[in-house]
């Protein structure tokens, strides 16, 4: 019942509320990626989903037009020469990441879950087999996400998606067992259907202060502040901006 309804319904209305209270913050980026550098607003790559059936994951392009294609970033000789300079913020803030509001609404992913693997991963693709971890929709963000991100060897990585998996199971079956199980804090630690719904809202909740606060900046690099400058002739002086 959990994560076939609770879990879902939660997915649809927060990314209903957080593509219309990221609409504004989103145009900004999308036209400070269009002012920063040539190319499409949006990035397209097919990722892993659930069950390891293929789907388009949408992204905010931060990288130059001709990057070699279905190559993870760390994986590049010199990553840094390929990111844009908008790029480079939306990276560090993770709003990029922000267009697949989409794909949580369309059900092909959920807020929190495994980040889905590339299509041609086929070594963190095996490893989730192992732990189940391919058998749930992949997330915005997850537990390996904020434990080191790339920097992780994919056996831990894929540990961490397995342990998601297996404390999402349990608190699936304390919600249909009305949460009588002895001692179930310390068994799931702080991980239950209440729990998730407070992780969920508050992850998008940091999204959007994030968004707001980068976009405000962004928006200066898409309308820089002009400076004036004086020109004289004799007495007279006319004043004109830069």
């Amino acid at each position: 019942m959990y994560k076939k309804f609770i879990k879902r319904g939660l997915d649809i209305v927060l990314s209903t509320v957080g593509i219309i209270a990221f609409a504004i913050p989103m145009g900004i980026i999308a036209l400070a990626i269009k002012a920063d550098s040539k190319g499409p607003v949006f990035f397209k790559q097919k990722r892993v989903g659930l069950n390891k059936e293929h789907f388009e994951i949408l992204k905010f392009r931060t990288m130059y037009t001709d990057t070699p294609k279905d190559v993870p970033t760390h994986e590049l000789s010199d990553p840094q020469k390929w990111i844009t300079k908008v790029g480079g913020v939306l990276r560090k803030t993770s709003l990029d990441e922000l267009p697949q509001l989409f794909n949580i609404f369309k059900g092909e992913m959920s807020i929190i879950g495994p980040r889905p693997a590339s299509w041609n991963q086929f070594d963190l693709i095996d490893e989730r087999d192992k732990y189940g971890a391919n058998g749930v929709r992949p997330g915005l963000t997850g537990l390996a996400q904020i434990s080191g991100r790339d920097e992780l060897e994919i056996p831990v990585k894929a540990q961490l998606d397995g342990e998601y998996v297996e404390k999402m199971s349990f608190a699936e079956y304390l919600d249909e067992h009305n949460g009588d199980v002895e001692d179930a804090n310390d068994a799931l630690g702080t991980f239950t259907p209440t729990s998730t719904t407070v992780v969920e809202t508050s992850t998008c909740i940091s999204f959007l202060a994030k968004a707001s606060i980068t976009s405000f900046f962004l928006s200066f690099f898409i309308f820089p502040c002009k400076s004036p400058t004086f020109t004289c002739s004799g007495k007279i002086c006319d004043s004109s901006f830069a």
